[in-house]
């Protein structure tokens, strides 16, 4: 079977309520950490879509490595996005997995052949995403996102602090 994306998961998410609060929790009960922080907001988006209409999107993201797996939580601060589609504000709940291509434009034509919509589409410089309203068959959004070099670098950067962490600084 030919698919244009490697199907290896990479990062499953959550939406939480208050992003601080769940990195303490995810690091005091499942001893996962440091958690990377960084808020996202129009200014660093090139373009952003919500459902195929020009919208906006604010949120800040922690994430860390679980082994292989990257962990994401996700404070939304938007009503209308691919967030707010799955967990409704003030709730936390289970969101995404995501995998990375090469080819964004193969990966939009598949899924979209396939009946699955963007629920969110952006850009931050190089790097494009999608949010693809997969509940029907996976009960969450699947994300796909460009493997870009600095994407990769980041990736590994924080793959690499949680090996042999000591606990120190849980949130940077």
């Amino acid at each position: 079977m030919s698919l244009p994306t490697q199907r290896r998961i990479i990062q499953n998410a959550w939406v939480v309520p208050n992003l601080e609060q769940a990195c303490l929790k995810w690091v005091e009960e499942m001893g996962v950490g440091p958690f990377f922080v960084s808020e996202f907001d129009m200014d660093v988006f090139s373009f952003i879509e919500y459902r195929g209409e020009p919208s906006e999107l604010c949120l800040k993201v922690a994430v860390a490595h679980a082994g292989n797996l990257q962990i994401e939580l996700i404070e939304s601060k938007t009503p209308k996005s691919a967030y707010r589609d799955v967990v409704a504000e003030g709730c936390g709940g289970f969101h995404h997995m995501c995998v990375s291509t090469e080819d964004f434009e193969a990966d939009r034509k598949y899924f979209e052949a396939l009946g699955y919509t963007a629920a969110n589409m952006g850009r931050i410089s190089d790097l494009e995403f999608a949010y693809y309203d997969t509940r029907a068959l996976l009960g969450c959004m699947f994300e796909v996102v460009t493997r870009t070099q600095s994407f990769e670098e980041r990736y590994q950067e924080i793959a690499n602090s949680s090996e042999n962490w000591d606990g120190e600084n849980p949130i940077r």
